[in-house]
């Protein structure tokens, strides 16, 4: 995931794709422009009827005439408010429904990448794409693009009316105007660097701040806080940096832009003082609305600066999300056949792959696994074990080669399809911030309470959960935090068993856990590998003994294949070697055990 540094002060096809979003939300879209029409127009009414009032009441002594405008502008300004009420309602209505369909459509996505892309990828960033930069484009719309067009809108009515009332006063109050035009410009410019830095900086801070929170163990058991508090300190200062240069800008910016409208003022008084002293065509009234519709034609120019920048960050947020939404990272050959039975035979035919362009993970690796069969998997870390079970998945996909599940290409399954038919446990088991039972089930719908404690029961762990407070309704916490590694193991175990998998992986299932929960987990794996296929990796060869197959895996390569028995009568054989070790002496009395 790059972090873009360089995006045009407009970038006019991001612009068309975030207002692709609003087509759905057509009615809310034109009524709020029509209210933004509407607010224009009060806003020129109010300044008018001062000059009324002024002129023809207030100078004359009428009472009557002046009760009546009193009124009347009291009408205009409670039909402004409302207006503005309904505007400023609508615009973040519109924009909250708007990143609604844009957060789902980006999480959407997301799901369908392949595990390559996280591999990569900073959990911390995606939050900060998924969440806060899609956050940024409501603003876009509720307080950067309406907002700007209502300004806009406002000051042209405003500007038309003066040169209505009296063109020589609507010039002279307009002589300052390209200074704080070209003023506007050269902040726009600025400020959109300096966004672009504080997005990148709290992508930055979010990503670091997620990692160490996940890995606080390994922060504190090597004595890290110092030097991880250190780093978080130099992000901070760069987070806190580039804040500070928004503010600098804004700083600089707003009493410029004060100090020019006041210099407008200035001169409309001046101007308009000396024709009314010397009897010109000017009276008092226009004189005090021109100074109305002053404030009211620089005020918006001066928050349009402010919410221009918005409506960059927006586009800034908006690039990072399409970005993502661009990104082509999902399984690329979606089969079309929807497994309704499967048996569970598979077979790897000259398998080549790499995670890396250039360094095989694995090199020509051929086998069959038999329907209902058993087979483990042995070898040395990074000998291709963990790869081989993720391209069963389609978690990655092939270099070259072929992987059929029932002599059908997986290619052609669905993906869906496909994984409901495969459960897997995994060495370190992750389970959500909720209970055992959803952990289980994860909220299938068709799986009810007394089915997860029927088969609870059938593998030896309804006991266990029983024994923990609330039972079944029992909330682990995040990662499962508040169990052990055997005891998530378990529930790895009854989550897999549950689904009722064609084939089911165990990949290092057993392995960092009490002599109790392995006797469990090894109870449980006999009951939930019985007539199915299965494929077990494992360090423990204790574990893997009565596996149908034994094949040994070395640099990506199968070096050796058989049962226990078999491979132990190799002499020179890797897994007798492996077998050995961790056996010792005892090897030979083992030979003699093992059935």
């Amino acid at each position: 995931m790059s972090d873009k540094t360089k995006v045009a002060i407009f970038d006019i096809q991001i612009f068309k794709r975030l207002m692709g979003f609003a087509k759905k939300y057509r009615l809310q879209f034109f009524t709020t422009s029509l209210v933004a029409i509407l607010l224009a127009v009060i806003a020129a009414v109010r300044p008018y009827l001062l000059v009324q009032t002024v002129d023809l009441y207030i100078k004359t002594k009428d009472a009557e005439g002046l009760w009546f405008y009193t009124i009347l502008i009291f009408v205009v300004l409670l039909c402004e408010v409302l207006l503005h009420l309904s505007f400023i309602y609508i615009a973040n209505w519109l924009g909250q429904h708007i990143i609604k369909d844009i957060r789902i459509k980006l999480f959407a996505h997301v799901l369908q990448f392949k595990m390559s892309y996280f591999d990569k990828s900073s959990v911390g960033k995606m939050v900060t794409r998924v969440v806060t930069d899609v956050e940024t484009i409501a603003q876009f719309f509720g307080q950067g693009l309406f907002m700007i067009v209502g300004d806009l809108l406002k000051m042209i009515v405003i500007a038309a009316t003066m040169l209505v009332l009296d063109w020589q006063l609507a010039l002279i109050s307009f002589a300052v105007l390209p200074i704080l035009i070209y003023a506007t410009k050269v902040f726009q410019r600025s400020i959109k660097a300096a966004s672009q830095q504080v997005r990148i900086q709290v992508a930055n801070l979010n990503g670091f701040v997620q990692e160490r929170i996940t890995g606080m163990k390994i922060v504190q058991l090597f004595g890290r806080e110092k030097i991880e508090f250190d780093k978080f300190s130099q992000i901070n200062e760069a987070h806190k940096k580039a804040h500070v240069k928004t503010v600098w800008y804004f700083s600089i910016f707003f009493p410029i832009a004060e100090i020019i409208s006041s210099v407008a003022i200035g001169l409309l008084v001046w101007y308009g003082g000396l024709k009314l002293a010397v009897g010109g065509a000017v009276t008092l009234g226009e004189i005090m609305g021109f100074i109305m519709m002053v404030e009211m034609l620089y005020r918006p120019l001066r928050q349009i600066a402010d919410k221009f920048t918005t409506l960059q960050m927006g586009m800034v947020a908006g690039d990072r999300v399409f970005e993502i939404i661009d990104t082509q990272e999902s399984i690329s050959k979606e089969g079309s056949i929807e497994i309704t039975n499967l048996e569970g035979s598979i077979q790897f035919n000259d398998v080549h792959f790499s995670y890396v362009k250039g360094e095989s993970v694995l090199k020509g690796i051929s086998f069959e696994i038999k329907a209902g069969e058993t087979i483990a998997i042995v070898g040395a870390t990074g000998a291709g074990k963990s790869t081989i079970i993720n391209l069963i998945n389609r978690f990655y996909e092939i270099d070259s080669g072929q992987i059929s599940i029932d002599h059908t290409d997986v290619n052609a399954y669905t993906l869906h399809s496909l994984r409901n038919h495969i459960a897997i446990v995994l060495q370190d088991v992750f389970l959500f911030s909720e209970s055992i039972l959803n952990n289980i089930t994860l909220k299938n719908k068709t799986l009810s309470l007394g089915q997860v404690q029927k088969a609870a029961k059938q593998i030896g762990v309804h006991d266990f959960i029983m024994s923990l407070p609330g039972g079944y309704e029992y909330n682990v916490k995040e990662r499962g935090s508040m169990l052990s590694s055997g005891q998530r193991q378990l529930i790895a175990f009854l989550r897999a068993y549950v689904s009722s998998p064609s084939i089911l992986i165990l990949d290092e299932a057993t392995s960092s856990v009490d002599t109790q929960s392995e006797q469990m987990i090894q109870y449980a794996t006999d009951t939930i590998t019985k007539n199915r296929t299965s494929i077990i990796i494992a360090h423990r060869l204790a574990t893997i003994q009565k596996a149908d197959t034994i094949l040994v895996m070395d640099q990506g390569e199968i070096v050796e294949k058989g049962n226990h028995k078999e491979l132990l009568k190799n002499k020179n054989g890797m897994y007798k070697n492996l077998f050995e070790k961790q056996f010792g002496l005892e090897s030979t009395t083992c030979v003699n055990q093992t059935p």
